[in-house]
Formats: C-alpha cells, structure tokens, sequence
C-alpha cells in the first residue's frame, strides 16, 4: 500500500479502490491508512478518500476542487456520474451565476455530499454515465434546463447552444442524436432544430423528428429570428 501511495501524485486523492484493496481486506488496510497518516504521507479528506499532500515554498496545499469531487463520480477506476446544474452551465458559458449547491447525476448512485467546500444534491441521469457520454449528457441537460437557467434567456441560452453544437465533431455529433432520444421532447425538438438551422446532414436527424408528436407544441418562448428552423419541429 505504502508503494502504490507513493507512485500517485501530489494532491491526487483517492480510495481503496484505487489502492485496488479488496473488500474483505478494508479492516487492515483502515489500520494501515491510519497509520500513515499519523507519519503525515497521507491526509483524510473525507471517510475512505484521502491525499498526499503537496509541499511548496508557500506551504501545503490541498486538493483542488475537481479532485475533491472526482472519488464520488467514480467507482472502480469507471466513471459513474458527472457534474450538472448551474455550476456545469457556467462552464459552459451559459451563465455567470455560480452555485452554492452542485448538482450530481448518476443512473445508479445517489451523491450527496455535505462538506464544508464542497455540498451537491444527487440527481437521476437520463442515461448509463461512461467516461464516453458524460460531457454529451451535461450538454443535454442545459437543452433540458434551458428555461431555468440563471440570467440567461431562453434566446441567450439558444445561441450559446448553437455556437457549442457548432464546434462539436461528427462522432460527437452522433452521440448527441443518440442520447437526445432519452430525454423528454423539448429537448430532442431543440437539438433538431439547432442542428437543422446550422445545415448539419447528420444521420439521425430524421429519426429524432419521427420521435415527437407533431400535434404537441413545445412552447419555449423562442423568437423566429432566435431560431429561424422552430416551426419544422413544433416550437412556439
């Protein structure tokens, strides 16, 4: 274990899975984490998830926010959730506002968490979260969300969406088709439209159409100078 803790990196934090310790094993190697500590190698953040910490001329610093969070978005080595919410729609440049209160999705695994720097509230993902999909379902949940978003118009919202779909790839083009029909019709309408106003030929298109039911209107609020394709796919 001692090996294993010296070949991570400063201010990488990590569990016993990492230390790939097997289950009927956590009682001794609790004792040996423990003991490490002591020596000042390690430091606890939280039950199970620990750190080296990093020395430098300024002092010891602890991890940064994103390896404070990585332990709860992954089980196994394998990712099983992701970040969403305001705080993933700042990122993204859909808004400035921060949040006090991160949001996690997860199929499978309920993350609260309740920390001094660090609180989030689980929420259900549309999908099965891989290290392949993840950013392509935070992406649909700023489609989802798009009339919930802080200080962003449901117009604001739609040209920044645009100007990130506009940028994306052909492979990551198909995962959008393919995981925006698991969520609700807003949201396969929007990135319909979306794609269809930036001239994509993208396969898929059609059959993302042929999901919604045309006597349903969506009614977003959206202007047809903000999105000229809306009527083709039953927005208001």
């Amino acid at each position: 274990m001692r090996k294993r803790i010296q070949q991570l990196p400063e201010g990488q934090t990590f569990g016993y899975d990492d230390l790939r310790i097997a289950k009927e094993d956590y009682t001794t190697a609790a004792k040996v984490l423990e003991r490490l500590q002591k020596e000042g190698l390690i430091k606890k953040v939280s039950k199970g998830v620990f750190y080296k910490p990093e020395q430098t001329v300024f002092g010891e610093l602890k991890p940064d926010y994103g390896e404070l969070l990585r332990p709860y978005l992954f089980e196994n080595g394998k990712r099983v959730a992701y970040e969403t919410g305001t705080s993933l729609y700042n990122r993204l440049g859909l808004t400035t506002q921060m949040a006090f209160r991160i949001k996690i999705a997860s199929r499978g695994k309920r993350v609260n968490i309740n920390r001094e720097n660090l609180k989030a509230d689980a929420v259900k993902s549309y999908a099965e979260v891989t290290d392949i999909n993840w950013e392509t379902l935070g992406l649909l949940d700023a489609f989802k969300d798009i009339k919930k978003i802080p200080d962003c118009s449901v117009g604001e919202a739609i040209n920044r969406l645009r100007a990130i779909v506009k940028e994306l790839n052909e492979k990551q083009t198909a995962s959008l088709l393919k995981y925006a029909l698991k969520y609700p019709p807003r949201v396969r309408a929007l990135v319909g439209a979306i794609l269809e106003n930036l001239g994509s030929k993208a396969q898929g298109i059609e059959k993302l159409k042929d999901s919604l039911n045309p006597l349903t209107i969506i009614k977003l609020g959206v202007k047809e100078s903000e999105l000229p394709t809306k009527s083709n796919w039953y927005i208001e």
